[in-house]
């Protein structure tokens, strides 16, 4: 039976100059475990906002970490803690308040910051590989061409690059008539969940998110694949087995975050209106909105010599 609320009708009030508000129903199916999620995701979140502040720290902070490399890890970890406080406290709310309405313009806003951070992750996703292959296949120009102002200026397109993607995309369907029910069947405003709550014709919407993803996902992960492949083979060619465990390790990292996040960004933002169920979705968004930004800090610094003396360097008082 579903809740009351989703009943709702989604629909102006005639009588009255504001919007009836949405209601986000994620995990309205297992309501005997809201409590126990609420608890689980407060502490992967705290643990997220603590991971990615520690890796902000010390790469601000030691001088060991000044390379480019550490540069786009900074800039990384201060995504996933946009990523994080968009998400976050809205997913506490909705398991801890069932019920409680979002204004169409607060859902707006949170889908605008996630898309922004989406492809904000992807191109940094890129920039790092291209770092990577840099420093392994053209060692002896690595320093010249990643000059401190051209890596400020690969920080700040990938910051700005998806403000205007997300804000035409995010301004046209909230443009769409929302009818039926009131009950996002998610736990964040995306633009899955809400479409399904359009009453007009969306292919055009759903054609130009397409190929948007094409642009700001896919695209970025076909460079990303090309950078490993000629890291690959660069690798393969050196004569020491010492050199070829010492770059591929230093790739291990990057490698995972991106099989991270792109075995699951990419699947959602790929078919928007796919006939995945709404708990399916649900599931793999916690993955690369939740579950990422949490790993992200941690496996940087468990398989980063560099991260760990840092830490001591700067907590502990190392030498």
């Amino acid at each position: 039976m579903p809740p009351f609320w989703a009943a709702l009708p989604l629909q102006t009030n005639q009588n009255s100059s504001q919007e009836l508000e949405f209601v986000l129903l994620g995990f309205a199916h297992v309501p005997t475990l809201r409590p126990m999620l609420a608890t689980l995701f407060l502490v992967i979140f705290l643990i997220t906002l603590l991971g990615n502040a520690i890796i902000v720290m010390l790469t601000s902070l030691d001088p060991g970490l000044r390379s480019p490399m550490y540069f786009f890890l900074r800039q990384l970890a201060l995504v996933e803690l946009c990523f994080s406080l968009d998400v976050a406290p809205r997913l506490l709310v909705t398991l801890l308040w069932p019920g409680r309405g979002v204004s169409p313009t607060g859902c707006a806003l949170q889908m605008l910051l996630v898309l922004s951070c989406v492809t904000s992750e992807c191109l940094l996703l890129t920039i790092m590989a291209w770092d990577r292959f840099l420093a392994i296949c053209r060692p002896l120009r690595y320093g010249a061409i990643m000059s401190p102002r051209l890596c400020h200026l690969l920080a700040a397109t990938c910051w700005l690059a998806g403000v205007p993607v997300a804000l035409v995309l995010t301004i046209w369907l909230f443009s769409f008539p929302f009818c039926g029910p009131r009950g996002v069947r998610h736990f964040l405003c995306d633009i899955a969940p809400l479409l399904s709550l359009v009453c007009a014709d969306t292919r055009v919407f759903e054609a130009s998110v397409l190929a948007a993803t094409v642009l700001v996902v896919m695209a970025p992960f076909c460079l990303i694949s090309t950078s490993y492949i000629l890291i690959l083979v660069a690798v393969l060619r050196m004569p020491s087995a010492s050199g070829r465990h010492k770059a591929l390790s230093t790739c291990a990292s990057h490698l995972i975050v991106v099989i991270l996040f792109y075995g699951t960004a990419g699947v959602i933002h790929s078919r928007p209106k796919a006939s995945y169920s709404p708990e399916s979705k649900q599931v793999v968004s916690l993955s690369y909105t939740m579950v990422t930004p949490m790993l992200n800090p941690l496996i940087y610094s468990l398989r980063n010599k560099e991260v760990k003396a840092a830490f001591g360097r700067v907590c502990c008082g190392g030498q």
